[in-house]
């Protein structure tokens, strides 16, 4: 992002839910990242989320005493974090990396668990946590529903509840008290403004749909589609799948859509992982770069490299560096300072003009 190095260190300031900080711009690492790479070390750091809302003044807040519960020093507390998905998918990589390192810069135990891409699990996993003392969560839900005896077990030990990435359907300062993430329809209108340059807005084209029952899908979905009807009457949406936001499913799925719909000019694949297996399924194909437009949204390096290559249009970034956030967030609410309940993050995208130059962004 465009913060100076100055400015990323004083993450350690509050951030209220009134806007004092417009724009904070925070670090994370990877394990993608090359650290004996000075030049790429930099770049990463510039890719930091930075907090595109609530601006100031604006914003439904949180405060410890509306919550409910104590204040406490987080630097004295235990962190329970959930991942919800096996650490195989990149971003799932970068997010647990960014939380982990926060932890450990700042000095605090973190207790971890994985759920494997199975709900009942990551249930299970985050009742355990509250069982081994865990005074604050943060969590990465799979799902967007179900939440209940998990809500129900924090809420009567009043341990705030932080959700990353995407959210529960739940009551924010009530249930839990923020969601931290991106504006996922916006990432749709974006990734079909990339769709209408790439294929001239005109010709039949897919959506790889990813996993059902969260807001992401849902979300990401309805942005593109509706900004297709808008903007580009002429591409005509004929073929929606869910690719379960995985490569090799992705690619399955591809497979059966080339042979289903030999004409098709574009994919919008709703994960990189799902557009790189569309890669892989075209490349199987005999097609040659370029031959169907790909868009996608993540922006892992393999996805910026596919633009270099040519084989995808364009990538609307989705950011997993939370750690920062998160941990700012939970430090300003364990104070008693006011937080946001939805804290959007900017999202930046790479096409042929910056892909090349800003790969080692990409995680």
């Amino acid at each position: 992002m465009k913060s100076t190095a100055s400015s990323r260190r004083t993450t350690a300031r509050a951030l209220l839910a009134t806007g004092i900080l417009t724009s904070l711009a925070l670090t994370g690492c990877t394990k993608s990242e090359d650290s004996s790479d000075d030049k790429a070390t930099e770049q990463q750091a510039d890719a930091g989320q930075e907090v595109a809302s609530p601006s100031a003044g604006s914003g439904a807040s949180c405060t410890i005493d509306t919550f409910g519960g104590k204040k406490l020093d987080l630097k004295n507390a235990t962190v329970g974090f959930s991942q919800s998905e096996k650490e195989a998918n990149p971003f799932r990589i970068a997010e647990t990396d960014s939380i982990e390192a926060e932890a450990k810069k700042r000095g605090i135990k973190l207790l971890t668990a994985n759920a494997q891409s199975q709900f009942s699990k990551q249930i299970s996993d985050v009742q355990d946590l509250i069982a081994k003392g865990a005074d604050v969560l943060v969590i990465a839900p799979l799902n967007s529903d179900g939440w209940e005896p998990v809500l129900k077990t924090a809420a009567a030990k009043h341990i705030p509840i932080v959700t990353v990435d995407r959210k529960i359907n739940a009551e924010a300062c009530k249930d839990y008290v923020s969601f931290i993430g991106s504006d996922f329809v916006e990432q749709g209108k974006r990734a079909a403004d990339q769709m209408i340059e790439a294929t001239g807005g005109k010709g039949e084209i897919a959506i790889l749909l990813g996993a059902a029952g969260n807001n992401v899908t849902t979300e990401r979905t309805k942005g593109f589609v509706d900004q297709i009807k808008a903007e580009a009457p002429g591409l005509k949406v004929v073929f929606q799948q869910t690719g379960e936001f995985a490569r090799e499913k992705g690619q399955s799925v591809t497979e059966n859509l080339i042979q289903s719909k030999p004409g098709i000019k574009g994919i919008y694949a709703e994960n990189d992982e799902m557009g790189l297996g569309a890669v892989n399924a075209l490349k199987g194909a005999g097609k040659k770069a370029g031959d169907v437009k790909i868009v996608t949204i993540d922006g892992t390096r393999n996805a910026v490299q596919g633009i270099v290559d040519g084989w995808i249009s364009g990538v609307v970034e989705s950011n997993p560096r939370f750690g920062p956030l998160a941990f700012q967030t939970l430090d300003s609410f364990t104070k008693g300072e006011e937080v946001a309940q939805d804290i959007v993050i900017k999202d930046s995208a790479y096409t042929e003009a910056n892909a090349e130059s800003d790969i080692s962004k990409a995680y």
